[in-house]
Parts: structure tokens; C-alpha cells; sequence
């Protein structure tokens, strides 16, 4: 083998090794209280929501299909396998972050109208992104917390464009640019 490729195998090797470190502690600050979660909700089709949406009626939302509840469901044995058994679940009041938050089965969902989408100017993103920042600053320590919410709003807190059913540990306290300590989805 020539020096360059076990050199190039070496590197790819520590990098590794570094990206696995600095999850793990991501998920030591979860555990700890110096880290939050915030999500994604698991797989709906499409993009939005049809014409007609209250956020009162599932009936006129995108929900969650089979694929997506079954990606819900994984994030508990996923959790617990990380140490965290329950949580603080916070989520936003569209059906398919309710149903996301509730299949997980770490603990009661709070409702947090912050965490609502903002797409189609459903809300004023930068408010809601500065009321979730302030909500999530004022808990009290405890269980690891847990945000339930949708694309445009992990987004606009953190710069990264999940994909459904992906999640970010960001470092407390929250900031209008936080610290991302990891992105993180069972089976990744």
C-alpha cells in the first residue's frame, strides 16, 4: 500500500474518531442539562399544508404515514440507548409534531405555539424564534428537553436544514446563533 492512501486512511481514521467524541458529548450535555434537542418532526409527505388548514383538525393537515410513525416510535429505544429514559417534550401544535412527540413515548408534550411553523407566514419566524430561545432559557434543570418542531424552525435557530425525523443537540443556554453540538436521527 502507498504512503499517501495510508496516510489518507489514517486521517479519515481520526477523524472519525473525533466526530464519535464530540457526539458523545453532545449527548453527555443532553443527559446533563447543558443541551437541548430540537427535531424535526418524523416523515409526512409533502411540502406545507393543503388549502383549508386549522390547526385544530388533523383532517386538514399533512400527517405522519406508517414510515413516519415508525421513525417516531424509534427515537425511545434510540434515547435510552443514550441514556435518556424521559424527557421534557415541548412541540409545536400541528398534528404531525404532536403525533411525533407522543410516539417517541419519553413523557408528556407540552404544547409550545413558538414551535409552530411559520411557513406560508403562519407565524413571524423571528419572534417565535426569540420566544422559543427565551422559553427554553427559562425552564428549570431537570429531565432532558425535547423539541418537537418543524424545518423552517430548526433553520432558523440553528442554520441547518434537517431532514424529517433529524434532530440537533445545541448547547445551553440557547442563543440566536447557537452552538451545535451534533445532528442526530436513529439509525444514522
Amino acid at each position: 500500500m502507498n504512503v499517501l492512501v495510508m496516510g489518507l486512511l489514517m486521517l479519515l481514521s481520526l477523524l472519525s474518531l473525533q466526530s464519535e467524541a464530540a457526539e458523545n458529548e453532545a449527548w453527555t450535555a443532553l443527559r446533563e442539562g447543558r443541551a437541548v434537542l430540537m427535531m424535526r418532526h418524523a416523515l409526512a409527505p409533502g411540502t406545507g399544508d393543503p388549502g383549508g388548514f386549522d390547526v385544530d383538525d388533523c383532517g386538514t393537515q399533512r400527517n405522519l404515514n406508517s414510515v413516519g410513525r415508525g421513525q417516531a416510535r424509534s427515537w425511545g429505544p434510540f434515547l435510552e440507548s443514550r441514556g435518556i429514559k424521559e424527557a421534557r417534550v415541548f412541540s409545536s401544535q400541528w398534528c404531525r409534531c404532536m403525533d411525533t412527540a407522543r410516539e417517541m413515548g419519553m413523557g408528556e408534550v407540552t404544547e409550545w405555539p413558538a414551535l409552530n411553523s411559520f411557513f406560508r407566514n403562519r407565524g413571524d419566524g423571528d419572534t417565535q424564534t426569540r420566544q422559543t430561545i427565551a422559553l427554553v432559557n427559562e425552564l428549570e434543570p431537570g429531565a432532558a428537553v425535547i423539541l418537537v418542531s418543524h424545518q423552517v424552525n430548526v433553520t432558523a435557530l440553528t442554520g441547518v436544514f434537517p431532514a424529517s425525523n433529524e434532530g440537533v443537540i445545541l448547547a445551553l443556554p440557547l442563543l440566536e446563533n447557537p452552538t451545535v453540538l451534533a445532528r442526530v436521527s436513529p439509525g444514522r
